[in-house]
């Protein structure tokens, strides 16, 4: 699939993302965490790890666009409510600990975020973040098959 445009959407966008803060949730709690959800919403991050009595805020961002053999994630949040006033708010590590990402065929990374080295998107399935990806999960467009064959090992404890 080369891109899921608004009419071909099994989900919406809302849904998605929830999908991928519970995809987070699960994950987390497998590694030993306790995970909690800001009562209100934050622009900077979506969940919170406390791991080993430290605290991890965790920005949760999900995928479906698969571009020459990588998904493409957009890691910026434009327009909305977040944005404030229209203008786009850019990734930074001074605002997150973590990056965890679903994608539409169930892939995961969690990506520690002063290894994040874009502001606006990144590209995941390549070697760069290949360290960083995680067991698979649950594919939220059974649609997109997967995109290529996960890794031959997966990263097994927290990034920290």
């Amino acid at each position: 699939m080369v891109g899921a445009v608004a009419e071909d959407r099994r989900i919406n966008r809302r849904q998605q993302g929830d999908l991928g803060e519970l995809s987070a949730m699960e994950w987390l709690g497998t590694q030993g965490a306790l995970v909690f959800a800001p009562v209100t919403h934050s622009p900077h991050y979506d969940l919170i790890a406390d791991v080993d009595d430290r605290l991890l805020r965790v920005q949760v961002k999900t995928a479906s666009f698969f571009h020459r053999e990588r998904w493409e994630v957009s890691i910026c949040t434009r327009g909305g409510n977040l944005s404030r006033s229209g203008t786009t708010s850019v990734f930074s590590p001074e605002r997150c600990d973590l990056l965890f990402v679903l994608v539409a065929d169930g892939r995961r990374w969690c990506i520690p975020a002063g290894e994040v080295d874009g502001r606006h998107a990144v590209r995941l399935g390549g070697p760069k973040y290949e360290r960083f990806e995680i067991r698979r999960g649950t594919p939220f467009d059974v649609r997109n098959p997967p995109s290529t064959p996960p890794p031959a090992a997966f990263a097994t404890r927290l990034p920290l």
